[in-house]
């Protein structure tokens, strides 16, 4: 598998369940994760509901696949997405696939695709089903999107009261941080991310107001960080403890 950061993926969007407002930022979220070197937007482009469309597609430089409905109440866009991603998993030219739907019936197509040692990002609204979720490596809620890239998250933080009320949310990062620390309880922050990427593909810190796994972490005050250097010239590594190992709470 490519490194993250060169990786070559296929970005595969069901335009009956997106929207183009949020396309912008969708990009550069997944700009964080490899480069986009196929980008189709799948749907009827003769309906109107998806004129708005045209522009952003033309922008973007997004390929529109045409796919007419054959009858009524039944999507074939879904179909010829499904097809066109089996096509480019056997070309082997790609190491992931971006998958932008709200719809369940792609639940096994990331599967099959993680099955052939792929990466696959979902990215989709809240109201996603959750067995496409958990196919996913990665799930991204659209939500925690902004408008614009350079925007923050729109979600307000949550205070750290907040925070530790959320028995979920405090078992699964001190779980994480126990998982990936050494004898003395320290554990470096990617290892920790890596971890509850692993167990919550859906999890982002974004959800909870905070731009960054870190100052999620730091803003619940139940852990101790330390940032150490790397080297000369090299950018510092945060690592985290459990505050209650330290014997401060």
């Amino acid at each position: 598998m490519a490194n993250e950061s060169a990786a070559k993926l296929a970005v595969l969007i069901d335009a009956d369940n997106a929207q183009p407002s949020l396309l912008d930022a969708l990009l550069a979220e997944i700009a964080k994760y490899g480069t986009a070197h196929v980008k189709r937007a799948y749907g009827d482009w003769t309906d109107t509901h998806l004129k708005s469309w045209k522009e952003t597609l033309l922008k973007q430089s997004i390929q529109p696949m045409q796919q007419f409905g054959y009858t009524r109440g039944k999507n074939s866009t879904d179909s010829a997405l499904i097809i066109d991603a089996m096509d480019l998993l056997y070309s082997g030219r790609f190491d992931g696939f971006c998958i932008v739907s709200s719809d369940s019936d792609f639940t096994r197509l990331a599967g099959r695709l993680r099955e052939s040692g792929l990466i696959v990002y979902g990215f989709g609204e809240r109201k996603t089903p959750e067995p496409f979720v958990a196919a996913c490596d990665k799930f991204v809620y659209v939500e925690n999107l902004s408008g614009k890239p350079d925007e923050p998250t729109p979600q307000k933080p949550r205070t750290a009261a907040q925070l530790k009320q959320d028995a979920a949310l405090v078992n699964l990062l001190r779980n994480a941080v126990e998982a990936a620390s050494d004898d003395e309880g320290w554990a470096g922050l990617g290892p920790v991310g890596s971890i509850i990427s692993k167990q919550r593909p859906d999890f982002d810190a974004r959800s909870y107001g905070y731009g960054k796994l870190s100052n999620l972490i730091t803003a619940t005050t139940l852990f101790d960080i330390e940032r150490r250097s790397a080297g000369e010239g090299r950018a510092k590594t945060i690592h985290v403890r459990n505050r209650a190992k330290s014997g401060k709470g």
